[in-house]
């Protein structure tokens, strides 16, 4: 039966996926609308959709509100790609050799659920609260999906082409090229797009936390002002910068593997 309709939804094709999805987010606005109007929470704290959507159309319309996004996606870009220059590379060095996995595995599982947040102190204490405590937050939060993506990744190359790629003489690099990459790129796809949402709501976070330049900063503002409709808005709009990071990196993807067979459309020829 779940395949039976997963199978329905993939032929609907991209507007027929997109029309369901706006469906549902339409449906939760207007729970949102109906439950601030009917007062079953206080409007005063929380107000009608339609006043936030108002609202962040009109800061969309501000200077201020765009120099916010581009501190909180600045943060979020360095502190992503720091992530993968750190994670892709150490991945594929230990996950090309066992003894280095032995020896690294448990270090990872310890470091990995310790929440960024926990840290915030430490970051702090070591950099203040400037550009690095964001990047310090970021990396240490969304280096670990991509690297035990690449980790699997690595390990899952077929060894029937490596074996083959072997005999025909290909040397270590030539290995890793044109076998290892391939096999671990899908799955270093998939921590990255993990990842990229993580790394933007940690520096989401650390902005409200210490009050940095940003969206989140704009955020803590207009909470310590009482200007709850402003902070809804800013709220929507750290959903739709979310929303806007997936999908770009969605299509990315499906261009770059558009060989990869979890890429190919139903029925493609092989």
């Amino acid at each position: 039966m779940l395949l039976e309709r997963a199978d329905r939804v993939r032929r609907r094709g991209p507007a027929g996926r997109a029309a369901s999805g706006a469906l549902g987010v339409l449906g939760v606005l207007v729970l949102l609308q109906a439950m601030s109007l009917l007062g079953i929470v206080d409007r005063a704290t929380f107000p009608p959709v339609t006043e936030d959507i108002a609202a962040l159309v009109g800061e969309m319309l501000t200077a201020s509100f765009w120099t916010a996004v581009a501190g909180t996606m600045s943060g979020w870009a360095i502190g992503l790609g720091l992530a993968i220059l750190i994670a892709v590379p150490v991945g594929i060095l230990v996950g090309s050799f066992p003894l280095a996995y032995r020896a690294v595995r448990v270090p990872i599982e310890f470091l990995r659920p310790i929440p960024s947040v926990a840290l915030i102190p430490l970051a702090v204490l070591l950099f203040g609260t400037g550009m690095e405590f964001k990047l310090f937050l970021i990396v240490f939060a969304s280096i670990w999906p991509i690297l035990i993506q690449v980790l699997y990744g690595v390990q899952d190359v077929d060894p029937v082409a490596s074996d083959t790629a072997r005999s025909f003489g290909f040397g270590p690099v030539a290995r890793l090229v044109r076998v290892t990459l391939p096999s671990a790129l899908p799955y270093a796809a998939t921590g990255l797009r993990i990842s990229a949402s993580i790394a933007l709501v940690l520096a989401i976070t650390a902005e409200i936390v210490v009050g940095a330049p940003g969206v989140g900063g704009a955020i803590n503002s207009a909470q310590q002002g009482g200007s709850y409709t402003l902070m809804y808005a800013l709220i929507l709009a750290t959903g739709l910068l979310g929303w806007g990071v997936n999908v770009a990196l969605e299509l990315t993807e499906r261009r770059v593997l558009r060989w990869h067979v979890s890429h190919r459309p139903t029925g493609a020829a092989l």
